[in-house]
């Protein structure tokens, strides 16, 4: 009974070892390349880094920059469209932005709008991991309310 409920709890995660954690990562797929193989790229979850990424002023900064940047699409204004759309992206080792994707959409347009204005975003402070710069995903909602 004691080595099956031992089982359950490490297989569970919830039984922790001597081994030092890892830092969480995750897979996101960068496209295909002209043979038709799909290429990945492994980066840092946000919350595991030891260091996370920073938009430059913080998170007010970057809020002024969405609302100063975005432009609400006029048939979905019209329309009475709104919600958040919550997209991924990759902070790179430079401070670059990469690989915006939209993991929860509200309506076509208002999904690309929020891609066209996370890829204009300027370079971020780069996360880091034991004061090494490495690539992080990171998850923002881009809001759109009439």
């Amino acid at each position: 009974m004691l080595k099956h409920l031992l089982r359950i709890l490490f297989s569970a995660g919830l039984l922790v070892t001597g081994q030092a954690s890892h830092a969480q990562t995750c897979r996101v797929n960068i496209g295909t390349n002209a043979q038709g193989t799909v290429s990945y790229m492994e980066v840092y979850e946000y919350d595991y880094v030891s260091e996370k990424p920073t938009f430059p002023g913080g998170d007010r900064n970057l809020m002024t920059f969405i609302n100063a940047t975005r432009n609400y699409p006029i048939d979905a204004y019209r329309k009475g469209i709104q919600g958040r759309v919550t997209c991924a992206f990759i902070v790179n080792t430079d401070g670059s932005v990469s690989h915006i994707s939209v993991l929860r959409g509200v309506n076509p347009s208002l999904n690309k709008e929020a891609i066209r204005v996370l890829g204009e975003m300027p370079e971020w402070n780069p996360g880091k991991l034991n004061g090494k710069p490495v690539p992080v995903r990171v998850i923002w909602s881009v809001p759109f309310r009439r």
